[in-house]
């Protein structure tokens, strides 16, 4: 769904398919919604000026508002409109997406679980072994082997990168220029949704996004650039195993 793989698993003894399918289809609703690549989806036919900004839906409403925030908070590395007016809400939705698939799961009473999409996670409690959560940071010049492993609990991480799926992330203060610096920066943040909006603003910042996490309190980031040199903030190393 969404255009990328999506894992959910749930370690309390309660554990069952009606919670997952819950979650399953709010990932399938949001995908409906905000898919830039699905005719009928609510985003785009705000981008073919289908509809009145009067008749969006309070989630789409949601989504903007988020995104003028997060823009106005990142001295505006974020930017949800393309230069050429085009709405693409992808950099914000996947992490509020799972944050609030996790609230699902928080209001039925889930205590202990993961929720994955695209490589951003949201974790709660234990693993099925009754430790924290062991997440791998890929070698993105060698996307089969991991570089690093962190152990979260109750907390978000995300990864930005174009290592995966080209240049999809563009710096709005130079749209016309490839980020070439960096090629993989992981934040680990209180949730999903912070970590993912602010990990995709600190990549469109270049090198100087590893510096903007590391000045945000209660986040934590690793960045591999280039040339495969590793530079994490100063409390990262309290995560890696």
């Amino acid at each position: 769904m969404m255009g990328m793989p999506i894992t959910v698993e749930i370690t309390d003894k309660a554990a069952n398919q009606k919670a997952i399918d819950e979650v399953f289809s709010y990932f399938e609703y949001v995908d409906n919604k905000f898919s830039t690549y699905k005719d009928a989806s609510e985003i785009s036919k705000i981008n073919r000026k289908e509809i009145n900004k009067d008749e969006w839906s309070d989630d789409m409403k949601t989504i903007f508002s988020l995104s003028e925030k997060t823009k106005s908070e990142t001295m505006g590395y974020f930017d949800i409109q393309s230069p050429k007016g085009v709405y693409d809400p992808s950099g914000i939705v996947k992490g509020w997406a799972i944050y609030e698939a996790a609230k699902i799961l928080d209001n039925l009473g889930f205590k202990n679980f993961y929720i994955e999409a695209g490589g951003d996670i949201e974790v709660r409690g234990k693993n099925e072994k009754g430790d924290d959560w062991t997440i791998g940071i890929r070698n993105p010049f060698k996307t089969d082997e991991i570089v690093k492993a962190v152990k979260i609990k109750n907390q978000g991480m995300a990864t930005s990168g174009i290592y995966e799926r080209g240049q999809h992330i563009y710096n709005p203060k130079a749209s016309n220029k490839p980020l070439t610096e960096i090629v993989s920066l992981t934040v680990i943040g209180p949730n999903i949704y912070e970590a993912d909006r602010f990990a995709t603003a600190a990549f469109a910042m270049g090198r100087e996004g590893i510096n903007f996490i590391g000045n945000l309190p209660g986040f934590h980031a690793y960045m591999i650039d280039k040339n495969g040199q590793a530079t994490m903030t100063a409390d990262f190393e309290k995560y890696v195993i």
